[in-house]
């Protein structure tokens, strides 16, 4: 059990994320590759995954085995600025904590002799490691931002309402069951028995699409605190096709006009991917565009249509798991 202990200084400054962390987001959907009873939203993802992401995958596999450790210089505190802002942090980790963080893992669950240049702190193979969550989190993480940003959404807007209605208290109480909030303890189910004393520094709760069964922490007790929850089951969004559903909020034919722009279209090409006349294939852009979830701009003779993030997210936004 992981058991928080607040002080008034840490109730003060407990705050909740705006969004996910991208690299704690590239770790744990790691985990999810690994899964052997995937739920339904993570097995429609995993499906998505071009060949090439495996190679990525094993590389992390070995750095996050499943056990009671993974090394913290992975999930920077200045990720929360952005990808970037952490893979930067990721390249300047000081050679110490690199070899010393390594090291524990290693004692735990011993490293393939490939990562040994990675365990010495060689600068080069860091940079390869950054490379590569780089490209992983394009590959995996990145195409389904829209689908991630709504199901976070929606889990921050319960968030919320408990922070509104009960202040703190009631934040951290609505976090059952994943914790129970027995002022001044939360209490977290964790594969390790540990205490965080937060000693003025607050707490920071950071909503996770791949988090999945129990909140995770950094393992280093100095780092700045933080708990990463799993957003509830109920907001996650698959990324399965619907076309039904989405056909009853829409109406069939403008549902599979907005299905049919896909990459982009102009007008008569999406009439004969849909059926219809182009006239009768104007006015449906029409709508859609009025409400949103496509944009039209006139290039030479033709319109051409495109998705907005609304219509991107309208078409990927499914049924929950």
């Amino acid at each position: 059990m992981l058991r928080i202990h607040f002080t008034a200084a840490d109730l003060a400054r407990t705050t909740l994320a705006a969004e996910t962390h991208p690299l704690w987001e590239v770790v744990l959907s790691s985990f999810r590759l690994r899964d052997r009873d995937r739920p339904r939203a993570f097995r429609q993802w995993a499906r998505t995954l071009r060949p090439e992401v495996r190679s990525a995958a094993r590389l992390l596999e070995a750095l996050t085995p499943a056990g009671p450790y993974f090394p913290d210089f992975l999930t920077p505190a200045e990720g929360a600025r952005g990808l970037e802002a952490g893979l930067d942090a990721i390249l300047r980790t000081p050679k110490p904590r690199l070899t010393e963080e390594l090291r524990l893992l290693h004692a735990l669950s011993p490293l393939p002799d490939r990562l040994a240049p990675l365990t010495r702190g060689d600068t080069g193979a860091l940079a390869e490691l950054v490379r590569t969550l780089r490209a992983y989190h394009a590959a995996a993480i990145a195409p389904h931002e829209d689908v991630i940003r709504a199901s976070v959404n929606a889990d921050r807007v319960r968030r919320a309402h408990d922070l509104l209605d009960g202040g703190v208290d009631g934040l951290l109480d609505g976090l059952r069951p994943l914790a129970r909030w027995h002022p001044p303890l939360l209490e977290v189910d964790y594969a390790v028995d540990r205490d965080l004393r937060l000693d003025g520094r607050g707490l920071v709760l950071v909503p996770s699409y791949f988090c999945r069964g129990r909140p995770v922490a950094p393992a280093d007790p100095t780092l700045a605190p933080v708990l990463v929850y799993p957003i509830d089951p109920t907001h996650r969004w698959s990324t399965a096709p619907r076309p039904d559903a989405l056909a009853a909020l829409l109406g069939p034919t403008r549902a599979a006009t907005l299905q049919a722009i896909g990459g982009g279209a102009n007008t008569t090409e999406l009439a004969q991917r849909v059926g219809t006349s182009p006239a009768s294939t104007s006015r449906h852009t029409q709508v859609l565009r009025e409400a949103g979830l496509i944009s039209s701009t006139r290039h030479g003779g033709a319109v051409l249509h495109a998705l907005t993030p609304l219509g991107a997210a309208l078409l990927r936004q499914r049924a929950t798991r």
